[in-house]
């Protein structure tokens, strides 16, 4: 079982910018990929920004430029610096986990922190 834990969502103007941050516990030496999702109302959850524990990264068209994943593998933390925030960035942010096992792998979520964006 791994558990992640996320803080510093909130309320910011257009134009400002946010650290989104998680940490993971538990069975931490399970874990390849780490990374963020969110959802908008009504929406599915959808790709963020994800890097694998070898510093592969991969991130969603419409974030690129404006948002930045780091991850300590040391700490077990992923973050997501977001930068020049619009309101349709208001959203639902996730840390995402995946763990790989012998017989496959299995992903965790966090709890979700709100981000939003006024104009």
């Amino acid at each position: 079982q791994v558990q992640l834990v996320e803080s510093g969502g909130g309320l910011v103007q257009t134009g400002g910018s946010l650290r989104l941050s998680c940490a993971a516990s538990g069975s931490i030496f399970s874990i390849n990929t780490m990374g963020w999702y969110r959802q908008f109302p009504g929406k599915l959850r959808e790709l963020v920004a994800t890097e694998t524990s070898g510093g592969t990264t991969n991130s969603a068209d419409s974030v690129k430029g404006r948002f930045t994943i780091s991850r300590d593998n040391a700490k077990n933390t992923v973050s997501l610096e977001i930068n020049s925030l619009k309101p349709e960035d208001t959203a639902v942010y996730y840390c995402y986990a995946r763990s790989d096992y012998e017989m496959g792998w299995y992903d965790y979520w966090g709890q979700g922190t709100q981000v939003t964006v006024s104009s």
